[in-house]
């Protein structure tokens, strides 16, 4: 399969092609994520679990996760950005499936930390072939195309918790992730590999091997650490949210499941429409301002939103709120140019997957202290983890290095003293 060159001026059906398979597959990402969330008040309920054992199963999830940023992220660098992203989908499909047939809590959580493990490899892999394919002008607005499939799946999985819980419960649910295989052999019929990574393997610094912790020597430590920090922050509020808010609003707000899913609808269509709205407020005002002002935005609203009682406004300021969780489609933008091409997978790969493997344990901490606290204060708190990320986002660069690397030959991606 040929590959994609970066060097045109305009999309072509390739990036097209490209663009529509890197959606369906991080479409199917976020519902075999979201699964394990909507499942969750049938599984406290048939299980008896206590708030923070439930969140014990997410966090076993999100751990893979983290790990696959390393591993997966490596794998990519090495072998290739497509092979890696069929890998991953296949990985998660298989083991999401293999949740329906668990007979414990502990069955589901090693179930769901290999689920992880390929979720995680998703990000880093579609995030670099699309740098490295799509024309500069419009490359920032194409990978958040790419990541805003996320609130879709998300959407896919209330629509599908609507229809399949209350009939059949919750293990037809995960029987669904297998689904996600036709989005792998769409992906490999239409993905072609990187251009740029294809070039760069020929360049002479590419036969030095690239370690696991290379993303740790100078001069990218700081890189790494810096942005480790902002998408843990930035995650952990977010899946602190998203774990709890079904049973939030069943359990606080008494919503039955048909509003229960109208609501989730709303603020996934808040959020899926934040992502071309974040997109071009980088393309006007830089991508660092933009992830700097959108996360100080989330840390203001969702104390807000947590602390409303009228059904109404809880309906129509989530969509609001939701809009300021797009972040992860700029950082999918911004993360890649903070390493060169050897090791960009690796590196944004390692710095979005570990901060979701530290926002590993959000459902676990949230779910004690909503225990303590209840779940509205506990949700309230979340916004805490938005402040963090704005704060460390300013101590990143706001012009990386390697912003238009791929608009350079081949031997100048990456510089010798490496």
């Amino acid at each position: 399969m040929n590959a994609v060159a970066p060097d045109t001026a305009v999309a072509t059906p390739e990036h097209r092609r490209l663009l529509a398979a890197g959606m369906l597959c991080y479409g199917f990402d976020a519902l075999d994520f979201m699964l394990l969330a909507m499942a969750m008040p049938l599984l406290i309920e048939e299980w008896h679990l206590t708030l923070g054992e439930a969140g014990l199963l997410g966090t076993a999830g999100m751990i893979g996760v983290g790990l696959s940023g390393l591993v997966l992220g490596w794998y990519s660098d090495r072998h290739g950005r497509r092979r890696a992203l069929l890998v991953s989908v296949v990985v998660f499909a298989v083991f999401t499936a293999a949740i329906a047939f668990a007979h414990s809590p502990l069955q589901v959580m090693v179930l769901r930390f290999l689920a992880g493990f390929g979720i995680g490899g998703v990000w880093g892999a579609v995030t670099a072939l699309v740098k490295e394919s799509w024309p500069a002008r419009y490359r920032t607005r194409a990978i958040s195309w790419v990541l805003a499939a996320f609130p879709l799946g998300v959407i896919a999985a209330a629509v599908l918790a609507w229809f399949l819980l209350p009939r059949y419960g919750w293990r037809p649910m995960f029987l669904c992730g297998a689904l996600a295989l036709v989005a792998a052999w769409y992906a490999g019929r239409v993905v072609p590999e990187s251009a740029s990574w294809r070039a760069a393997r020929q360049a002479p610094e590419y036969a030095a091997r690239v370690g696991m912790l290379t993303i740790f020597a100078p001069p990218h430590r700081w890189h790494t650490v810096g942005g480790t920090l902002v998408a843990a922050s930035g995650l952990t509020a977010y899946w602190g949210i998203n774990t709890w808010l079904p049973t939030y609003l069943v359990r606080v707000h008494g919503m039955l499941p048909a509003a229960t899913l109208y609501c989730l609808l709303l603020l996934n269509a808040g959020m899926f429409s934040g992502y071309p709205l974040l997109a071009a407020a980088a393309d006007r005002f830089g991508k660092h301002t933009a992830l700097v002002s959108s996360f100080a935005l989330a840390a203001l609203v969702v104390p807000l939103y947590a602390q409303v009682r009228d059904a109404t406004v809880l309906l129509w300021l989530g969509p609001v709120m939701a809009a300021g969780f797009a972040q992860a489609g700029l950082l999918g933008a911004y993360f890649p140019e903070l390493f060169p091409t050897r090791m960009r997978s690796l590196g944004a790969g390692f710095c979005f997957n570990a901060g979701r493997g530290v926002a590993a344990f959000s459902p676990y901490l949230f779910g004690e202290l909503a225990t303590h606290l209840g779940l509205a204060r506990s949700i309230a708190l979340c916004g805490i983890g938005y402040l963090f990320a704005a704060l460390f986002m300013l101590l990143l660069p706001r012009n990386p290095a390697f912003a238009d690397s791929e608009t350079q030959p081949a031997n100048s991606v990456v510089p010798a003293a490496i």
